[in-house]
């Protein structure tokens, strides 16, 4: 019952028993004492409404007790969709360390849920939550190239999102390699990574190695290409090009595949390059003899199977063996 509802019944109801009582039972008025304190004498038609506002009083008190107690847990309610609504969206972006604190038993149950769970955007979902509404939007955006703005949303460097949102400012011009690689805190490492990529194709020595952090194998193919190339020439000496090998975990085979990408490399710096790697490195010394091989330096390679174990480098031994024997084959085939 709503209290202005009851107050107006109540009053109603008070002048009803007051003039009942005053005009059918008595007109009388009585004094009476409370503690010891005498009272005013008051007529008894109005003595007899003190109980009755004493009691609407505390039925009031009750009320409003009760209504206050319900609009809180209303409003606990109330927030704790609204943090629905927030990790629905965060969901959607796919946030790291999704975690909200919900006040009702409910929506507990049902934040905990979406909080490990990973949404993907419908096209043609559409919502009556312009917040919701928005975000698959934006993702859509990003989704077509797009470039949006998601500072507002605090996600992190490594987000999916993120990643694709900076792809697609540096494939729209927004930012260029050396914007992303000296400000590389503000991207992700794979992002950095994949634009060194590209900026070795063309750039100097000196900046390349200025963010050597960021080289794959993929970049050091395309930093090798352009040794003594027609274009883009890169002149590079040994010890840089050593001190960029130990950035990479490198096996046998990626070596040789090295030598190979040297191959326009001056003849004795590419098998000085060899030598000092396979000193440093047993896992070269299968490229440094594919070097000399490749070179027809069969008289140094020869010295290195001399003094090798039985059981090793036993293909570049049988390509020698054929070579002493005036078979010319392609060492290739022994790799």
């Amino acid at each position: 019952m709503y209290i202005k509802r009851y107050t107006i019944a109540s009053l109603m109801f008070f002048l009803l028993v007051g003039s009942y009582v005053y005009g059918y039972i008595t007109k009388e008025s009585m004094s009476i004492e409370l503690f010891g304190i005498p009272l005013p004498s008051l007529s008894i038609a109005i003595w007899t409404l003190v109980p009755l506002v004493i009691l609407y009083i505390a039925s009031v008190a009750h009320m409003v007790f009760y209504s206050l107690v319900s609009t809180l847990k209303l409003r606990k309610y109330d927030k704790d969709y609204a943090k629905i609504i927030d990790s629905i969206v965060d969901a959607y972006l796919e946030k790291d360390d999704r975690s909200n604190n919900y006040k009702t038993s409910r929506y507990k149950l049902i934040g905990s849920f979406i909080d490990s769970t990973k949404f993907y955007v419908n096209k043609e979902l559409m919502t009556d939550n312009k917040k919701i509404n928005d975000v698959i939007d934006l993702i859509e955006r990003v989704k077509r190239g797009e470039v949006v703005d998601l500072k507002p949303y605090k996600l992190s460097h490594d987000n999916e999102l993120v990643l694709q949102n900076s792809k697609n400012r540096y494939k729209t011009g927004e930012i260029n390699a050396e914007d992303v690689l000296s400000h590389s805190a503000n991207y992700a490492v794979s992002f950095a990574k994949e634009v060194y990529v590209d900026f070795v194709k063309t750039s100097p020595m000196y900046a390349i190695e200025q963010y050597k952090e960021f080289l794959t194998k993929e970049a050091l193919y395309n930093v090798l290409s352009r040794v003594n190339a027609e274009e883009h020439t890169l002149e590079i000496s040994n010890d840089s090009l050593t001190l960029l090998f130990k950035n990479l975990e490198l096996d046998k085979k990626e070596y040789i595949k090295i030598s190979i990408a040297l191959s326009a490399m001056i003849p004795e710096q590419r098998m000085k390059l060899f030598e000092i790697l396979s000193d440093e490195n047993d896992d070269a010394t299968d490229a440094y003899l594919f070097t000399l091989f490749d070179l027809e330096m069969l008289i140094p390679a020869a010295e290195i199977l001399e003094i090798s174990q039985p059981d090793e480098y036993m293909n570049f031994k049988a390509y020698y063996a054929l070579k002493d024997c005036n078979k010319h084959f392609n060492i290739n085939l022994f790799i």
